[in-house]
C-alpha cells in the first residue's frame, strides 16, 4: 500500500469532500448553532469509521477481487452517510433558521435519510450489485418486515405529519387524557411531554395524532392566558352581590403575580345549594408552569378578602349540626374583647382615654387580615379608618418623581397608622403593603365619630396628640429645640382640631 493507493480511496471515497464538509460545519455550529454540536461528534465518529474502511479498501486495491469492491463500497457508503447528513443538518438546522424559515426538523432527518438511500443504490449498482432485482424476488421478507415496521412507519408519519402542519410545537402545554404537560420534543417515533412533576412522558406520534390533543393557551394559532376557576362556598343568607363585589375588589386592586390584568378576575354565582351558594373566581392564568400555587394565592385572597368584610365560608352540612357551648362562646367573645382594648391601650393616641371610652372603640373595631405582598392602603387614596397593627409586619412607601415607590418605614405589632384620614379625611401619605401575614383592627370614621359626640372636649386632646406626633417627625430632621417645638406643636394643634371638628361636623 502506497500513498498514491490511500490517496486514491480518498479522492474515489469522498473522504476529502466529508472531511471538508465536517470542517466548515463545527466552524459554523461553534459560532451559530452551540446546541448542535453533540449531533456533529456523532459524525465525527462515522466519519472516522469511513477512514478505516477506507485504509483497509487502499491495502485490498492491489489485489482486487470481491473484498475490495465490498469494503471500498462500505467506505463510500458512511462517506455518503457523513456528507449527506451535514449538508441536510448545515441546511435544516443552521441556514434556514438564520433566514427567518423554520422547517419542521423532522424534514431534515426525512430528507437525509432519502437522499442516503438514493445513494446507497446508486452505489451498489455502479459496484455490480442489483439491488433492485434482490428486492423485487423478496417479495415474502418484504411483506414481513413491512408488518412488522407497520407502528414505527405509523410513528413517523405521524411526527412528519405533526411537525408538517405545525399543530404542534415544542413548547406547547397540552392535555392528553387525564395527563398535563409541555411538549419538550418532537421526534421520528415519539414525542416527549415534561409535566409539572417532573416526569417525562413518551407518547408514539401515532397516538398523538389518533387521540384528542388539547393545546392550552392557544386561541387562533396565538399563544394567550390559560383561564383557570377557584371554587368556594358562602353561606346563603349573605347576598351573592355582595359576596361578587367584596371578592372583585379584593383580586382586582391587589397585583397577583401570574394573573393577566386584562381579562380581570370575575367572580359569578354557579349554583345554589340547600344553605350555601357556590362560587367559582375565573382568572387568567399567564404562566402555565404555575397553575397550583397560583390558584392557591387566588384562594387565599379569596379567604381575606371574605374575611375583611366580615363573610365566613359556608360550613358542611355536619359541621353545622356540632355547635360550641355557650360558655365555650363567651370565653371566645371575652378574649377577643380583651385583645381589642390591649391593641388600644398600646398606642399613645388612645392609651389615656377613660375605660369607657375604650369599650365603646373596642365593640367598634374590625377585624381586617392581610396576606403577604397585598396592598393595606395605597398613596393617595381616600379611606377614613385607622389601622392598628395587632401581629405582623407591614412595609410604608412613598412615591417619589416618575412614580417610583422607595421604603421609608416598617411598622410591626402595637404600631398604627392612618391617623390623618380618620381625624381629618386627608388622603393617604404612604402606601403600606404586608411584608408577612398581619393581623390588623380598623377603627372607622362613624365608630369614633360616636366617642366624639359624646365627649366633644376630646377634639382638643386628640388634636394636640397629633399635632406633637407630627411635630416630633419634623423637628428630628429640622433640629429644633424645645421652645420651638412647643410653639410648633401649639400652632398645629390648633389647625388640626379646626379640621377635627370640620370634618366630623362638630360645630353644628
Amino acid at each position: 500500500m502506497t500513498w498514491a493507493d490511500l490517496l486514491a480511496e480518498a479522492r474515489d471515497d469522498w473522504s476529502l469532500w466529508a472531511l471538508g464538509a465536517l470542517a466548515v460545519a463545527t466552524l459554523l455550529v461553534r459560532g451559530l448553532k452551540p446546541e448542535e454540536r453533540p449531533r456533529l461528534r456523532t459524525f465525527w465518529v462515522l466519519f472516522g469509521l469511513h477512514l478505516v474502511l477506507a485504509l483497509v479498501a487502499a491495502g485490498l486495491r492491489d489485489e482486487g477481487g470481491q473484498s475490495y469492491v465490498e469494503v471500498q463500497l462500505a467506505a463510500r457508503i458512511f462517506g455518503a452517510v457523513v456528507l449527506i447528513g451535514v449538508l441536510a443538518n448545515l441546511l435544516f438546522r443552521v441556514v434556514a433558521p438564520r433566514l427567518g424559515l423554520r422547517p419542521p426538523l423532522i424534514l431534515a432527518d426525512v430528507a437525509g435519510a432519502g437522499a442516503i438511500i438514493v445513494v446507497v443504490f446508486v452505489l451498489a449498482s455502479k459496484a455490480g450489485f442489483n439491488l433492485g432485482g434482490l428486492i423485487a424476488t423478496s417479495a415474502v421478507l418484504t411483506a414481513v418486515i413491512g408488518l412488522s415496521l407497520q407502528d414505527t412507519l405509523g410513528n413517523v408519519m405521524g411526527g412528519l405529519a405533526i411537525q408538517s402542519d405545525d399543530s404542534l410545537v415544542v413548547g406547547d402545554w397540552v392535555r392528553i387524557g387525564d395527563t398535563t404537560g409541555r411538549i419538550v420534543q418532537i421526534r421520528w417515533r415519539y414525542t416527549a411531554i415534561e409535566t409539572r412533576n417532573r416526569e417525562t412522558l413518551i407518547v408514539p406520534n401515532g397516538m398523538m395524532v389518533k387521540e384528542r390533543v388539547t393545546v392550552l393557551g392557544r386561541c387562533s394559532g396565538r399563544p394567550a392566558p390559560l383561564r383557570r376557576w377557584v371554587w368556594f362556598n358562602v353561606d346563603f343568607r349573605v347576598s351573592p352581590d355582595e359576596v361578587v363585589r367584596v371578592v372583585e375588589q379584593g383580586l382586582r386592586e391587589q397585583v397577583v403575580p401570574r394573573v393577566a390584568a386584562s381579562p380581570q378576575p370575575d367572580c359569578v354565582v354557579m349554583d345554589l345549594g340547600d344553605s350555601y351558594a357556590r362560587y367559582a373566581v375565573r382568572y387568567w392564568l399567564t404562566d402555565l408552569a404555575v397553575d397550583d400555587p397560583t390558584d392557591g394565592q387566588i384562594r387565599t385572597r379569596v379567604y381575606l378578602a371574605l374575611q375583611r368584610a366580615g363573610i365566613s365560608l359556608a360550613l358542611p352540612s355536619a359541621a353545622r349540626l356540632v355547635s360550641e357551648s355557650a360558655d365555650r362562646e363567651a370565653e371566645r367573645a371575652r378574649v377577643d374583647h380583651e385583645d381589642r382594648l390591649a391593641a388600644l391601650r398600646e398606642i399613645d393616641l388612645f392609651a389615656h382615654l377613660p375605660e369607657e371610652d375604650l369599650e365603646l372603640l373596642a365593640r367598634g373595631l374590625r377585624h381586617t387580615p392581610f396576606g403577604r405582598d397585598e396592598t393595606l392602603t395605597r398613596q393617595g387614596s381616600e379611606a377614613h379608618w385607622l389601622y392598628l397593627i395587632r401581629r405582623g409586619l407591614v412595609s410604608v412607601r412613598v412615591a417619589g418623581e416618575g412614580g417610583l415607590e422607595r421604603e421609608v418605614a416598617r411598622l410591626g405589632s402595637g404600631t398604627f397608622f392612618g391617623e390623618m384620614s380618620l381625624m381629618t379625611g386627608a388622603p393617604r401619605s404612604a402606601t403600606v403593603v404586608a411584608l408577612e401575614h398581619v393581623d390588623c383592627y380598623r377603627l372607622d370614621q362613624h365608630v369614633f365619630q360616636r366617642l366624639l359626640a359624646q365627649r366633644p372636649a376630646l377634639t382638643e386632646q386628640t388634636g394636640r396628640l397629633l399635632a406633637a406626633r407630627q411635630v416630633e417627625l419634623d423637628a428630628t430632621r429640622q433640629g429644633l429645640d424645645a421652645e420651638a417645638r412647643q410653639r410648633a406643636i401649639d400652632r398645629t394643634s390648633k389647625d388640626l382640631v379646626n379640621r377635627i371638628r370640620s370634618f366630623f361636623h362638630l360645630d353644628n
